[in-house]
């Protein structure tokens, strides 16, 4: 099957600019919509509020529909939500889920959400549809109350919804079960942080490529979704402050276009593709965050420097009252030298009383003013230290930050068999040598593979690195063997087996907090 889309037009969307673009959208003309001063979702939907539904503990599947926006009124889906022993199961469907290009080139993909009733959004993962504007989407989430909308986003591992949003959950006659009704406002959630200016010469010739296959229109989707995570993580200056880690996205679209060009297996390219723009947003996150460390700690510099000029003012401010008072004691003494002669008495206790002025004033105490800096908040220095983890554990294998804590992958091409070789034992000490600086943190190690192996092997695996972190001066770290209970890739092809096969250090304690560096809490009205 063929899908009528040029290389150049692809391109051109990958490079459109993300803010300040003006042009109607297809399809959206009508709503008179200026791009470059009022985004359209703060035009159309900023007043919509979307129910969040409690889905009760292990109930009975609920029903629940998806509406349209007025962004897009014709869309429209269902889904089935389960909860279940320590998850929730969402089965969902959509229809009339037309190419995202409609809303402005930057825009390749959609994303489902659940935004949680205190106004946190999770990304539970991207919306693909087909020829038919049809698309269907089955995840899991630990979540339990929540409410669904979906968005279109210039990339899939965006961490914050973008200002398009195209449909929302609703609530159904026979939908069952528990049903706690919030209104979570989102439009309260932060947007606007995905910006990407590039020449506008970028769009010449943007209709005169060849068709591709739906093969290849798929892995060409995931390469510029890559794209443009990377040029978006570079205009945050990532380069300047996470290097390591924005090193690590290059690598990766690097590679997922040298096996594009080489035409390998389609899982790989789309596989290093997704890795490659979710290690750019975490470039992108941790480079937002320094920049706010650099704007408080310059703030707090400036704040020291008028402490210091306040002070020198004041010493100069003592120092001529002092020259004041001691003009003051001199033309005392010369009045009474004048009056010796009249009254000896007088002359007596004059020389006393200016003796006793000149005592105080050199008794008067020199005023030191020690200003003591304003201690960090706990919170603060928290995320600044795991900001500063991620980005030296970067150097060594890929590194996430999630909310179990910072996840170190390694992969199935650093072992021989299950041992290690010196060069990942070297790699090993330099994340043992990270963490053993920052006392408190606890080191758990997860052993996966794929579903034609033993179980064994995968114990085997992270008992290896177990032992390599402890014999690099760790002490307390725990191994387990999961078996292949958390696949990454589909155990179908090679390349998602290989991707199975890997042992994951979960990094996490109090030294770090308990939240990612990218995720945030917002207040929501009630309904």
């Amino acid at each position: 099957m063929n899908r009528n889309f040029s290389t150049c037009a692809i391109f051109c969307a990958s490079c459109a600019v993300l803010a300040g673009q003006n042009g109607d959208p297809s399809g959206a003309a009508s709503q008179n919509v200026n791009r470059a001063s009022a985004p359209i979702y703060h035009v159309t939907v900023v007043e919509r509020t979307i129910k969040a539904i409690n889905y009760r503990y292990r109930s009975d599947p609920t029903q629940i529909d998806f509406r349209g926006t007025v962004l897009l009124p014709q869309a429209k889906g269902s889904a089935t939500v389960e909860s279940k022993q320590g998850r929730t199961e969402i089965d969902a469907q959509f229809e009339k889920l037309t190419a995202p290009g409609r809303f402005g080139r930057e825009y390749l993909t959609y994303v489902l959400w659940a935004l949680t009733p205190d106004g946190r959004p999770h990304n539970l993962g991207e919306v693909v549809a087909d020829a038919s504007d049809k698309g269907k989407l089955h995840v899991t989430t630990d979540l339990q109350a929540f409410a669904l909308i979906v968005t279109a986003e210039p990339y899939s591992a965006v961490r914050q919804p973008a200002d398009v949003v195209v449909l929302e959950n609703a609530v159904r006659s026979d939908t069952s079960g528990n049903i706690e009704e919030v209104q979570a406002n989102y439009s309260l959630l932060p947007r606007g942080q995905y910006t990407w200016n590039v020449p506008s010469d970028l769009e010449k010739s943007a209709a005169n490529g060849p068709k591709v296959s739906m093969r290849e229109y798929e892995m060409l989707t995931e390469i510029y979704q890559a794209q443009n995570a990377v040029g978006i993580a570079r205009s945050a200056n990532a380069e300047r402050y996470a290097p390591n880690t924005m090193a690590k996205a290059q690598q990766l679209l690097t590679s997922a276009q040298q096996l594009h060009a080489s035409h390998a297996d389609r899982t790989r390219v789309i596989q290093d593709a997704r890795q490659a723009a979710e290690t750019a947003e975490d470039a992108r996150l941790i480079a937002e965050q320094r920049k706010q460390d650099e704007t408080v700690n310059n703030a707090q510099a400036e704040v020291s420097r008028a402490q210091q000029q306040t002070a020198r003012a004041e010493d100069e401010a003592r120092l001529a009252k002092s020259q004041a008072q001691a003009s003051q004691s001199q033309a005392e003494a010369e009045r009474a030298a004048r009056q010796r002669a009249e009254d000896d008495a007088s002359i007596a206790r004059q020389r006393a009383a200016q003796a006793e002025a000149q005592l105080e004033a050199k008794a008067i105490p020199a005023v030191v003013v020690v200003t003591q800096p304003t201690p960090p908040q706990d919170s603060a220095r928290k995320s600044a230290l795991r900001v500063r983890l991620l980005e030296q554990l970067n150097g060594t294998f890929v590194t996430r930050d999630t909310p179990r804590g910072l996840v170190v992958t390694i992969p199935d091409a650093a072992f021989r068999g299950d041992l290690l070789p010196a060069e990942s034992s070297a790699s090993i000490a330099r994340i043992s040598a990270a963490v053993a600086a920052h006392p408190g943190l606890r080191i758990e190690v997860e052993g996966h593979t794929d579903s034609e192996s033993a179980a064994g092997g995968a114990t085997k695996r992270a008992d290896e690195v177990r032992t390599a972190l402890v014999s690099h001066g760790l002490t307390a770290v725990s191994a387990r063997g999961m078996g292949a209970t958390r696949p990454l890739g589909s155990n179908s092809t090679a390349g998602g087996r290989e991707d199975n096969r890997r042992v994951e250090i979960v990094i996490s304690g109090e030294p770090i907090g308990d939240l990612a560096s990218w995720d945030h809490s917002y207040s929501l009205t009630a309904r």
